[in-house]
């Protein structure tokens, strides 16, 4: 586990709250001399470090610990990068120009009085239950743990007018409580006793979304990466979207909700990715898998078997039956970032295709339509780190042409069967291997139809179902350390390589 340092500018600064020995003064930081360490400064190199310092301002002694602690290959709330940002209205304009909408709903819910509205948010919690959502929004924008915030009206329309640091010693009673309970759910490190903390040597979280109602794992195999990761020496943690600002405090970020461009997952990967931590799914993964556009370019470039199809575009509409190049009825629409067989329907005729491609370009200004090809069942094919990690059998929804079938009232699916790797045909396992590195080294189902002696890709996705009961079918419990293995090398090198040695557990 690594540890915590909590620098302020004076130790006294911390008097309102329990003494930690988390806690150390700027100036003992700043003068921490890497060659002449202490047993227990030996270790700091991994440490998280909040920073509460005052002066934050560039060059001021708040900015340097900021930025030596960068330098020394530890986490840090707030970066360098979060306080250059701060510093400069034209970069926290850039940064904040995607909340307009969310403070004109807050406007018209009656959540902004007056014509002017001071917010203190304390690592991203407010005293203001109504403007809870736009604190959490601006703390993952921005994450510094003290920060000010005053909101004007001008003609009619709402804007953030400053987003400043705010410094501990201002605090008032109240806001010293709230500081210490929105630490403390930031941070369970500062009140966890030495011996918790020798317990692990990383830490890594799972990023899931409790109510989503097809999880890429159910929580059986949730308490399973759990167990797995434990046993190695990793304590795993399950956090959701609303701890984006925590995520400095971990070492890894396992993606185990569905993903999107357009969508906080993708954004954590990429903060996560920023902070240095190792991430599956990577922000590349999820922009190369999640859009069937790019992966039927990709696969047709690179000479991958794929179904027969081509890109449609919105200017087309109208006249699509005519430019088919001998493609035949039926045929398979898409939209290009559709899941669990959502947005992609069958077309029979011109006339449907007309119809079903008018309503899908309401979304998109590009569709992918293919040759249809029937089957009793789609492999999945799981890949971690190039190398085949099991091998299902997917079946067609009962009376239905996918595996998921969503045109009753509650959702349909098929059966399954999980396999030996060994056991799937070896053209399969192939294609699979060949259209992963074109992606990476990340987790990656692949969906693939063997047509008699054809096989072809269907699609890669970035974070592929790991279910208990149906994927562990084969390996059980191996599975899941098999996944939480590849973390902990990756993690290894990564901390080998910030430190340039091996550090002691």
């Amino acid at each position: 586990m690594c540890p915590l340092r909590i620098v302020v500018d004076r130790l006294n600064d911390w008097r309102p709250y329990y003494p930690t020995e988390d806690l150390v003064s700027a100036d003992d930081f700043l003068s921490m001399d890497r060659q002449h360490r202490t047993s227990r400064d030996d270790q700091d190199r991994a440490t998280h470090v909040i920073n509460l310092c005052s002066d934050l301002d560039y060059l001021g002694s708040g900015y340097y610990v900021s930025l030596l602690a960068q330098a020394r290959g530890q986490r840090v709330l707030p970066t360098v990068e979060t306080l250059n940002a701060l510093a400069r209205k034209s970069l926290t304009d850039l940064q904040l120009d995607p909340l307009a909408p969310l403070l004109g709903e807050l406007a018209r819910e009656g959540q902004l009085p007056g014509d002017q509205v001071s917010l203190r948010l304390l690592f991203g919690e407010c005293r203001e239950p109504g403007l809870s959502k736009l604190a959490r929004r601006l703390f993952e924008r921005l994450p510094c743990p003290l920060l000010e915030a005053r909101l004007v009206r001008r003609h009619d329309l709402w804007r953030l007018a400053r987003l400043k640091p705010l410094r501990l010693r201002d605090l008032t009673l109240d806001e010293q409580d709230l500081f210490a309970t929105a630490l403390n759910r930031h941070s369970l490190k500062v009140w966890r006793t030495p011996k918790a903390r020798r317990r692990y040597r990383f830490d890594l979280a799972i990023l899931i979304d409790p109510q989503e109602a097809l999880p890429p794992s159910n929580r059986g195999a949730l308490r399973a990466f759990i167990r797995a990761g434990r046993r190695l020496g990793i304590d795993v943690s399950l956090i959701t979207r609303l701890d984006m600002g925590r995520l400095a405090e971990f070492d890894a970020l396992f993606i185990r909700e569905t993903t999107g461009l357009d969508h906080h997952t993708y954004r954590m990967a990429r903060l996560a990715e920023h902070e240095g931590l190792v991430v599956i799914d990577t922000p590349q993964d999820i922009l190369r898998c999640t859009n069937k556009v790019y992966l039927h370019a990709l696969l047709r470039a690179r000479g991958v078997p794929a179904p027969e199809g081509r890109l449609i575009k919105r200017g087309e509409r109208g006249r699509l039956s005519e430019s088919l190049n001998g493609m035949t009825f039926p045929l398979v629409l898409k939209v290009p970032d559709g899941a669990f067989s959502r947005g992609v329907v069958k077309v029979s005729d011109p006339d449907q295709l007309e119809h079903e491609a008018a309503e899908l370009f309401e979304t998109s200004a590009l569709l992918l339509l293919q040759e249809w090809l029937p089957t009793e069942y789609d492999w999945r094919i799981g890949v971690l780190d190039g190398q085949v990690l099991f091998a299902s059998c997917y079946y067609m929804a009962r009376g239905h042409w996918q595996i998921y079938d969503h045109s009753g009232d509650r959702m349909k699916s098929g059966g399954f069967t999980t396999h030996d790797p060994g056991e799937a045909p070896p053209a399969v396992l192939q294609a699979a291997l060949k259209a992963t590195r074109l992606i990476g080294k990340g987790f990656y189902g692949v969906d693939l139809k063997q047509a008699g002696e054809r096989v072809v890709v269907i699609e890669v996705n970035d974070n592929p179902n790991v279910d208990a009961g149906i994927e562990d079918a084969v390996l059980g419990k191996a599975l899941y350390e098999r996944i939480m293995r590849v973390f902990l090398t990756r993690m290894e090198a990564r901390r080998h390589q910030a430190g340039g040695i091996s550090l002691p557990d």
